[in-house]
């Protein structure tokens, strides 16, 4: 199934003018989640639970050029999104927005993903080489700055390497890898606390600095600066407070 952004709709013009300065920031474009239905509402465990379901996510046309190379795979274990880059395209992003009652209690995140072909001599702390099988963008906002974390799977970076550090009045970004190299083809789960890690990315390590509200997601999967081929996958998203 291809993801097209036709069938997963467009912002309203207002959306699209608020959300200007997170796609600056970070690369990428977002989609609103769905609200739980008053009819069925959330059990107690899963009070304040977000599943960011991979068919909400959607590609905004101003971030992407024309050829849109995501779509939605299953297999027997689950629904995934795919990022199959081709040269000479240009890149294209996906995104997810937190629903607005949500923002300020979000302090977790788990997704599942994985790298099926690497670009070739990706270097994502190389400004001519910043290709990757699969980044995940987080993003919030504080007044009029927007600060983003983009997690890659790098092909030529050691995990725990932290580069492209970017500050300025309106955008603070740094760059994490997560995961490198192979094996290809197999899921990794990845667990992050969203507070913490912006604490000790924009707060110098501070654990009691207040932490804006999170505004949402971004996936990316590119190969356009080294003209190589590049594929991953995404799936199983979750934010929770807790």
């Amino acid at each position: 199934m291809k993801i097209r952004s036709g069938q997963l709709g467009r912002w309203p013009a207002l959306r699209v003018m608020a959300l200007a300065g997170w796609l600056a920031a970070a690369g990428a474009a977002t989609a609103r989640a769905e609200e739980p239905a008053p009819s069925a509402p959330p059990k107690a465990a899963d009070a304040g639970v977000i599943r960011a379901a991979v068919d909400k996510w959607r590609i905004i046309d101003s971030q992407s050029g024309p050829v849109n190379y995501y779509s939605l795979q299953r297999d027997a274990e689950r629904t995934f999104i795919r990022g199959s880059y081709q040269p000479p395209n240009k890149k294209a992003v996906l995104g997810f927005e937190v629903p607005d009652k949500s923002r300020e209690r979000i302090r977790k995140l788990e997704w599942s993903w994985r790298a099926i072909k690497m670009p070739r001599d990706g270097d994502e702390c190389n400004p001519k080489k910043g290709d990757s099988p699969a980044v995940l963008y987080v993003t919030w906002r504080r007044g009029l700055r927007w600060y983003s974390l983009k997690y890659v799977w790098s092909v030529t970076r050691k995990p725990g390497t932290v580069c492209d550090r970017r500050r300025n009045m309106f955008v603070a970004q740094d760059t994490v890898v997560l995961q490198a190299g192979g094996p290809l083809g197999v899921w990794k789960r990845e667990s992050l606390d969203l507070m913490h890690e912006f604490r000790v990315h924009f707060e110098d390590g501070n654990e009691k600095a207040d932490v804006p509200p999170m505004i949402g997601l971004g996936v990316m999967t590119d190969g356009d600066q080294t003209k190589t081929e590049s594929t991953g996958d995404y799936a199983d998203f979750v934010l929770s407070p807790r």
